[in-house]
């Protein structure tokens, strides 16, 4: 030790016995000493030195036990045992590379596990528990500022203390055996400091000690796992013990086959008449075969790499190290740690996390405390998991808010992972906690599932909505399998990895299988390829590819092109000859990026500015001419201005800034199929992980085996990609699992392995060359090829490339088309394709040849024709066998639907309809509708039903859903367009059909199409009253027909002078009309002062016809189906919260009301707000009064 050093030493004190006897000038020795630590050098000699001295077991330690009432000195050991405790890592700053600096480390360590072995002293943790409980005490007015300074050095000491590595050389201890860091935590609990740990967690006002108070609670759990700690102090149950009687039972099963192999290699004789044979076959260095001078025993382990020495595997290529095995600790200690879990949970995690959590997100903390809030939230949510779940006591991290971290952590350790090697494995620690904890929160979500609480599964529900929805979290585990590198991830991260992917499909096909249609979020990226190239980049084009190109486009341009490009700015202080020689340059540019119409424009452009000297050639050019002239510019070496120097890094953010704007990323909703999201999992790089953790299939626990051979059984069973694992390691290892002694335990692998060795052998007997496709991994285009064929070359063709035509077939299709085009043919391509000489060419191949060579102008010439239009006339036997099948259907409920199965020549329904009506089987269309019973008649009216199912049941062949249709018309292919005029023709029967019983009412839906602006202009015109009043006269004219059930005709007269004058407005008469009411004849106008409107009235016996009633009532539903979906569109299309609607009034006023009560349909109906009050929040609230509420008709007015 340095002479001042052991000075500085001597002047502390002396230990006597038990006694420490302080020397006088103790507190400055103490400060020096801190002094010293402040200015050792790189190798940290002065905390070595103090190490070897022993200084904080035999000075500082009795110091803080014993003289406690010395405030300043207790404070200066305090902060210089902080110092003195620090981890290695702060003081090396990282694990040297180099020897003499790793030799120090080394020492610096061992130092710091003899200090955590005399912290292990319950006086110790007494004494600064005490302190610590007295400095808490203080109200936050009487604390000072060193009161703080202590609180955290108190805390700092603990952490780190904590925070030493345990010396498993020096400790060698076992299971249930009290180690070091096991003897710390019961000392700490014995001095009450971990209920101080608690307080600190959760008092409000001690909020600033939240992340010392989570290193601690992370640290105090290092060794333990939540599993053991649920389980300790309890029998082992059923299952426990069911999986250690299956492990001791493959053991044993090994053991005998073990057993068994050396039985059989013993040889009979003795080793010296063992003998040589040839191995026939098997060929040695040269051309003979090889010799063998061993026993036959073991003639199945030979290989050629016998006796050779063991390569050395390239550091960058050794997989990566395992953590350290978890260990269990003392009974009593899992006891009090496991207390410790039920009271953190009951009263500390949700508020410690989100204060941790916003610590986190404002950046006040240190570097990377995010992985110990990490560890925290996969460990406690485990811990409660197993503990008798409940939600609430880890609800602060059951958020979408928690997901989208978590994601975003694992994201950025992976770049991380990426581009700082240096400290791979780091990175690589730190992503293996995001996933854990990702993990743990799927894990809860299932839990949620479970419970019997129905908010809980709400909860659940909904979070797992939002995670689904979003396409970051549907496919971080496809990224995170698909790059898996097996060099710098340990195994434990794989398999981690396997079980949350297993987990997340398994939710989501739960998910997708409750929903008829699920949508999701769908980003596209679209990059931008830049147009204008550089001289340096132009010199690498391939110049006769751009000779080709000027001669392809046509060069006759449009006036409007022409005129478009402007060759020079007349603003600019740029003079007119640089300008016309950037105008070449221009020219040049744009032959560059083969755009030959705008460098032919801008050529001609630049002609008529600058025309002497024939520069962009003469007036009278011909085509000719100006193609060789920009020839002549495409090779010119013209000068170019060179850019200014900014500097390298605003060439940098220059850079930058054109990759943002060659990129453009888009957001939209798509719908989510299962089956397509898991046919991305059917890719090699994917494959690859799955197959290297299975080879430890034998390590591996049962549940990871089954999330194994579940993902493989997705892929080869419900894909049919079995072929995807035909590989000869595949197989190697699928040898080595049916082989093994105890394939007993494996019976989930041995069967899937079976399946697709089966598979394999029936492919051979179809495709010879399957062996050879072995040695590969392949791709789905070749998996495919493989099962299905190869090409007629024998060459497999990659998906999206487009097949060639060779000259002699071009040829032949050129010939065939002449000699046919003229002939009366129906569809000229279903004639070509069975005469050319290729057979495998289909028609959308043909098609597009002939496009490209210019035989045909556009594909929809070449269109497939409709089936539907060839069956046009009847014959008399198709006739007789109409008459037939409706005289046996027409007491059926659906007379139509079963005509239409059973006839012999397939027509539309329409065509159908039209044959029946004109032989006069039926008078009119409506006794071909459908019958239904009562039951599905009351089902019909609302009975029974949910808004949603209502609505959904309304929505069923409207004619309002025809242009919904037609849109999903226009995406279907070509081979089903006879299914679709069907259709088409169906809907424009049923159009007409609606169009006809509306005219017959006078209340057509088209006449009611542009009722809601017409309101909401009117009441922009000021005139709310005569619109109120107008509402008010319909409603109480609906209720008088509804009690009377008859329609007369009931005049509508202008009371107050605003209706009156509304009643002369064009536009209110014309929204009147509208609505299907009539102006009265001249013989109806009793006054001519007054003017009057009149409902139009209907015939008595309608009102007892019930078949008419349900037509109407399904009318009044179309209506009222309408406008709520106007009320939506209108909503969107204004960006206002509504507008005017009127909806079904004429229409209602003629039907029979009654099922609107039996319905209880009820529709806000919003006031009309005069037109003096200028508030402008919009109020919802019905517009009835007290008989029109006890009938429950409602009229919609939305607004």
């Amino acid at each position: 030790m340095n002479c001042e050093l052991l000075a500085t030493c001597s002047a502390l004190g002396y230990l006597e016995g038990d006694t420490y006897h302080k020397e006088s000038d103790c507190l400055e020795s103490v400060k020096d000493l801190i002094r010293y630590l402040r200015h050792e050098d790189d190798t940290r000699d002065v905390r070595q030195q103090l190490g070897a001295g022993q200084i904080v077991q035999n000075d500082l330690l009795p110091i803080i036990t014993q003289h406690r009432q010395d405030k300043a000195l207790f404070d200066a050991c305090i902060r210089l045992m902080v110092n003195l405790t620090q981890p290695a890592m702060l003081c090396f700053g990282k694990v040297p590379d180099d020897p003499v600096f790793r030799f120090h480390f080394l020492q610096v360590t061992s130092h710091l596990q003899a200090y955590k072995e005399a912290f292990a002293s319950e006086t110790v943790f007494g004494i600064l528990s005490e302190t610590l409980y007295d400095l808490l005490q203080l109200d936050w007015e009487q604390r000072q500022e060193e009161d703080n300074l202590l609180i955290e050095r108190i805390l700092l000491l603990v952490r780190n203390v904590l925070h030493i590595p345990a010396n498993p050389n020096e400790e060698k201890k076992v299971d249930d055996d009290a180690s070091v860091h096991d003897r710390v935590l019961w000392a700490l609990h014995m001095s009450g400091f971990d209920d101080l740990v608690k307080f600190l967690a959760s008092a409000q006002s001690e909020q600033q000690w939240s992340m010392h108070v989570l290193e601690i609670i992370s640290l105090m759990f290092r060794d333990q796992t939540p599993e053991a700690l649920v389980s300790a102090g309890h029998a082992r149950s059923a299952e426990e013990k069911q999986r250690d009687s299956q492990e001791l039972e493959s053991l044993r099963q090994k053991e005998h086959a073990e057993k068994r192999s050396r039985t059989l290699q013993r040889g009979t004789r003795h080793s010296r008449f063992g003998g040589s044979y040839v191995i026939q076959g098997l060929k040695a260095i040269g051309d003979k075969d090889v010799i063998y001078h061993r026993n036959l025993q073991n003639f199945k382990n030979y290989t050629h790499d016998m006796g050779k020495a063991v390569r050395c595997v390239p550091k960058r290529n050794r997989k990566a190290q395992e953590c350290k095995d978890k260990r269990r600790s003392a009974l009593n200690v899992r006891l009090f740690l496991r207390e410790f879990c039920v009271d953190f949970l009951d009263n500390c995690y949700n508020r410690l996390m989100y204060l941790v959590k916003e610590n986190l997100i404002r950046e006040q903390s240190q570097q990377h405390d995010e992985t110990y809030y990490l560890w925290t939230l996969s460990f406690f949510m485990a811990f409660n998991r197993g503990n008798g779940f409940r939600a609430d006591l880890v609800s602060e991290t059951m958020t979408i808010r928690a997901f989208h971290f978590i994601e975003r952590n694992i994201t950025n350790y992976y770049e991380m992972l990426l581009t700082d090697r240096k400290e791979a494995t780091s990175w690589s620690r730190r992503m293996h906690l995001a996933l854990k904890a990702y993990q743990e929160l799927l894990l809860t979500v299932n839990e949620m599932d479970r419970s019997q609480d129905e908010t809980i599964r709400q909860s659940s529900s909904v979070i797992k909505s939002n995670v689904f929805y979003l396409m970051e979290y549907r496919e971080i585990f496809l990224t995170l399998l698909r790059k898996y590198d097996e060099t710098r991830q340990p195994h434990s991260y794989l398999k981690d990895l396997v079980e949350s992917t297993h987990l997340f499909l398994r939710m989501l096909e739960r998910f997708c299988k409750g929903r008829k249609n699920l949508m999701v979020q769908r980003k596209n990226v679209k990059r931008k390829k830049s147009q204008v190239l550089s001289g340096s980049k132009s010199e690498r084009l391939d110049l006769p590819t751009i000779n080709n190109h000027l001669s392809l486009f046509c060069l006759q341009l449009s006036e409007s092109l022409t005129e478009s490009i402007v060759p020079f700015d007349a603003t600019s202080e740029t003079p007119l000859e640089e300008q016309r020689t950037e105008a070449m340059v221009r020219v040049q540019d744009a032959l560059l990026a083969r755009l030959g119409p705008e460098a032919l424009g801008l050529l001609r452009a630049a002609r008529s500015v600058w025309p002497e000297g024939d520069v962009f050639g003469s007036a009278d050019v011909e085509p000719e001419e100006e193609l060789e002239l920009l020839k002549q510019i495409l090779h010119a070496n013209l000068p170019r201005p060179s850019p200014p120097d900014t500097g390298v890094e605003e060439d940098e953010d220059g850079a930058e800034l054109e990759e943002e704007e060659l990129e453009s990323v888009q957001v939209s909703e798509t719908e989510f199929n299962f089956l397509d999201f898991i046919k991305r999992f059917a890719n090699p790089s994917i494959v690859r992980p799955y197959l290297l953790l299975l080879k430890s299939y034998s390590k591996n626990t049962p549940h990871t085996n089954h999330c194994i051979a579940r993902m493989l059984h997705r892929l080869a069973v419900d894909l049919k990609m079995d072929a995807l694992l035909f590989q000869l390691s595949v197989f190697h290892l699928f040898n080595k699992i049916l082989s093994d002694p105890a394939a007993a335990a494996y019976k989930e692998l041995v069967t899937f392995a079976k399946y697709v060795l089966n598979r394999f052998f029936s492919l051979t007997a179809q495709n010879n060359k399957a062996y050879v496709e072995l040695l590969f991994w392949k791709n789905v285009g070749a998996v495919r090829e493989m099962t299905e064929g190869y090409s007629k070359d024998g060459c497999v063709l990659s998906f999206g490339q487009k097949p060639t035509w060779t000259e002699e077939e071009e040829e032949e299709l050129r010939k065939l088309y002449e000699e046919h085009r003229d002939s009366e043919v129906p569809d000229i391509v279903e004639t070509l394709l069975p005469l050319l000489s290729n057979s495998n060419r289909n028609r959308r191949q043909v098609v597009t040849q002939l496009v490209r060579m210019g035989l045909v102008d556009n594909a929809k010439e070449l269109k497939k024709p409709k089936k539907g239009t060839r069956i046009v006339l009847w014959t008399e036997e198709q006739e007789e066998e109409l008459q037939m099948l409706f005289e046996e259907y027409r007491d059926s409920d659906d007379v139509l639907g079963n005509i239409l199965k059973k006839l012999t020549a397939k027509r539309s329904r329409a065509r159908v309809v039209d044959k029946l009506l004109s032989m006069g089987l039926v008078s009119e269309r409506r006794e071909l509708y459908k019958k239904r019973s009562r039951s599905a008649q009351g089902k019909s009216s609302g009975k029974g039903m949910t808004e949603e199912e209502f609505l959904a049941e309304l929505t069923q062949g409207f004619p309002d859903d025809s242009v919904d249709r037609d849109d999903e018309d226009e995406r279907e292919d070509e081979s089903e367009e006879s299914e679709e005029e069907d259709d088409e023709e169906e809907e424009r029967e049923r159009s007409q059909n609606g169009g006809r019983r509306s005219q017959s009412m006078n209340s057509p839906v088209e006449r009611r199409a542009d009722v809601g602006t017409m309101v909401y202009a009117l009441h922009q015109a000021g005139m709310s009253g005569p619109l109120l009043w107008l509402q008010n006269c319909l409603n109480k004219t609906a209720i008088d027909r509804e009690n009377d059930g008859l329609s007369q005709p009931v005049p509508l007269f202008p009371v107050t002078e605003a209706s009156e004058d509304a009643m002369e407005n064009k536009s209110f008469l014309r929204l009147l009309r509208k609505l299907g009411m009539r102006a009265p004849a001249d013989e109806q106008v009793f006054d001519k002062t007054l003017t009057g409107v009149y409902f139009p009235a209907r015939e008595p016996q309608q009102v007892e016809d019930e078949e008419d009633s349900t037509e109407q009532r399904a009318q009044a539903l179309r209506a009222l189906l309408l406008a709520r979906t106007r009320k939506r569109h209108t909503s969107e299309d204004t960006g206002m919260c509504g507008s005017f609607i009127l909806c079904t009034l004429c229409q209602m006023a003629q039907f029979n009301y009654s099922f609107l009560t039996e319905l209880s349909i009820n529709f806000s109906c919003i006031h009309f707000r005069s037109q003096e009050k200028t508030s402008t929040k919009r109020s919802r609230s019905r517009v009835l009064d007290d008989d029109e509420e006890e009938n429950g008709i409602v009229l919609l007015l939305l607004f």
